[in-house]
This record gives C-alpha cells, sequence and structure tokens, in this order.
C-alpha cells in the first residue's frame, strides 16, 4: 500500500512538472518542419537551451503564414511567426499584431536590414533552375525565356512567397513592360502549383524544363545527394532577393521565452543549421563558414528588392496584372 502511495505520489510529481514546462509555440511554413528541413535540428538545439517546449507548427507557404495570422487575429495560439519575407512584412506589420523585437546587431545581407519589428534568420536569391544535362543553353533573361519552348512550373503569389516573389522580380525589372513580360511567358508556363515543394517536385521528376526556385537550390543537390546536374540561370536583369524574417505576437503569453527564441535563430548554433537544411544564406556567417558547396554557387551581380512599404504598395495591382494575363 505504502509504494503505490509513492508511485502515486511520483506520478503527480511528474505530471505537474511537465505541465509547468513552457511551451513556445512557433507558426512556420511546411518545409521549415519537414524532416529534411531545419525544424528538427533548430527544436532540438533550442530545447537544450531553454528548458522548454518547442512547438512548430506548419501552415503552407509563407504567404499563407500572413493570411492565418491575419484571420486568428489577437486569438493565435502562435507567439512567433517565421517565415515571412519582405513582400509581405509591410501588410504584417499594418495589423499590429506584432511586438517590437530586441535583438541586436547587424546582418551580413547585401542591401543592409533594418526593422523594429522583424528579424532576419537567412535569405537568398529566386532564379529558375534546370538541368544541365537536357539544357544547355539556359536563358540569360526573361525576354529569351519568353521567346523560347522551354515549359516551366511556377508557384501562385497569393499563396506562396517564391510565386509572390517572381511577380515582384518582374514588376522591380520591368516596371510599366511586366505585363508584356508575362504575356510573353504564358505559353511557357506548364502550370502553377499553390507552393514551392509541389513546383520543384514536379520538375526534378522531369515534367518541366525549369522551376521557379533559388540559386541555392543546386548546392543541395551538389552537397546532399553529390548531383552536379542542376544549375540556377542567371539573368542580366538581376534577381530579386528574398529575406526570411520572424516576428514576435503581441498577444503572446510568453514573451521572454519568445525574446529567447528571436536571438538564438540569428546565433552561431542556428546559423550553422541553417544554410544545409533550408538552403539558404545565414544572415550571420556560422564560425565554421559555410562549406565548399556554398562557397562553389555563384551569385547574382545585380540585387533586386523593393522597399517593403513599396512592394505592399505595388504588389496587389502586380499580382492582378499576373492574373489577368494568364486567363486570357
Amino acid at each position: 500500500m505504502k509504494t503505490q502511495f509513492l508511485t502515486a505520489g511520483f506520478l503527480v510529481a511528474a505530471s505537474v512538472a511537465h505541465a509547468e514546462t513552457p511551451v513556445l509555440n512557433v507558426l512556420t511554413y511546411d518545409s521549415f518542419v519537414s524532416e529534411w528541413g531545419p525544424g528538427p535540428a533548430i527544436e532540438k538545439a533550442f530545447e537544450a537551451e531553454c528548458g522548454c517546449d518547442l512547438v512548430f507548427t506548419g501552415s503552407g507557404d509563407g504567404a499563407a503564414l500572413l493570411a492565418r495570422v491575419q484571420m486568428e487575429g489577437a486569438g493565435s495560439q502562435a507567439d512567433i511567426v517565421l517565415g515571412l519575407d519582405t513582400n509581405l512584412t509591410a501588410a504584417a506589420a499594418a495589423t499590429e499584431l506584432f511586438a517590437p523585437h530586441k535583438v541586436e546587431g547587424d546582418f551580413e545581407i547585401p542591401m543592409g536590414w533594418s526593422d523594429p519589428i522583424f528579424v532576419p534568420y537567412d535569405f537568398g536569391w529566386f532564379a529558375f533552375v534546370y538541368d544541365k544535362t537536357k539544357l544547355t543553353n539556359p536563358p540569360k533573361n526573361f525576354t529569351e525565356l519568353a521567346a523560347s519552348d522551354l515549359k516551366i512550373v511556377i508557384q501562385d503569389p497569393r499563396s506562396s512567397t517564391p510565386g509572390l516573389g517572381l511577380v515582384m522580380w518582374v514588376q522591380d525589372a520591368y516596371g510599366e513592360n511586366a505585363s508584356e513580360i508575362w504575356m510573353g511567358l504564358k505559353d511557357n508556363i506548364l502550370t502553377v502549383t499553390p507552393g514551392w515543394s509541389e513546383a520543384y517536385g514536379l520538375f526534378t521528376n522531369g515534367e518541366a524544363d525549369m522551376v521557379l526556385s533559388y540559386t541555392t537550390s543546386p548546392t543541395y543537390h551538389v552537397v546532399a545527394e553529390s548531383d552536379d546536374t542542376k544549375a540556377a540561370a542567371l539573368f542580366d536583369e538581376g534577381h530579386y532577393m528574398q529575406v526570411e524574417v520572424m516576428g514576435k505576437l503581441a498577444a503572446t503569453d510568453q514573451d521572454a521565452l519568445a525574446d529567447q527564441f528571436l536571438a538564438f535563430m540569428v546565433s552561431d548554433a542556428a546559423q550553422a543549421i541553417l544554410p544545409t537544411t533550408n538552403w539558404m544564406y545565414p544572415v550571420r556567417t556560422p564560425a565554421a563558414g559555410l562549406g565548399a558547396g556554398f562557397d562553389a554557387t555563384p551569385k547574382p551581380s545585380i540585387s533586386l528588392l523593393m522597399k517593403p512599404e513599396l512592394a505592399m504598395n505595388r504588389q496587389d495591382w502586380a499580382v492582378e496584372e499576373w492574373r489577368s494575363v494568364l486567363a486570357q
């Protein structure tokens, strides 16, 4: 009987201890939390530091995150949103659902960074990826791509950050002539997918000649698969950048823990994980460097990036222009 009481006591104590473990909820995109993404390693490393339970929730692609937060409002269960980019930060800030961060220091981003609410954790350049064994003379710009008979897969800008990035890329590079580029590309587009994963899968299955992705996507194939057959076509117009960011929700009940997570994500421990799991450039180079795969990855000579407020003002009609041309 005494043993039973002792066992019951230990169970109650364990239950109470478990209940008191703080939980930090991070809303992010699906590929971040996949088994090959950075989520599992980030979770293990941060939990070892914080003594907490880090819970990632995947919700589609980056553009879907903002839509979900807007829908849930102050009642969202998330403490952190991770995976927005500069095309979305102005709209996200306008919701007044996010709180200022406390992260200090500079970031190694080509066009600089200053934002009181959102903290960058990685960046890269959008590009069309192709198979060198099948395409020996890739297009050097959007005009050449539109004039070719190549079939491409792109993502929907209404649900995907790469898809939105492509729309802003064309808009930034061509301005009032953007609709002409889309008209030319219309016959090249094999399909438009909701997110990046679906599009890249079609490409790797051989169903398209090129896919909208990142200049670092071929780096993945080299490092993870010892496959050097993929390459990114470098365009004369330059390449639009994506800076991925994270922000703390103002309604969080884990304010200190959320601040700790934001700081952790730009620490050496997390930045060393991102290059070979998220296949983007870290915003602070890890002490061990990026590795030979990244060192050998060509970088665009011209970087394009609209300021967040300008991107917010232009993207609605830029997306509508894209939609109306493709619907013709």
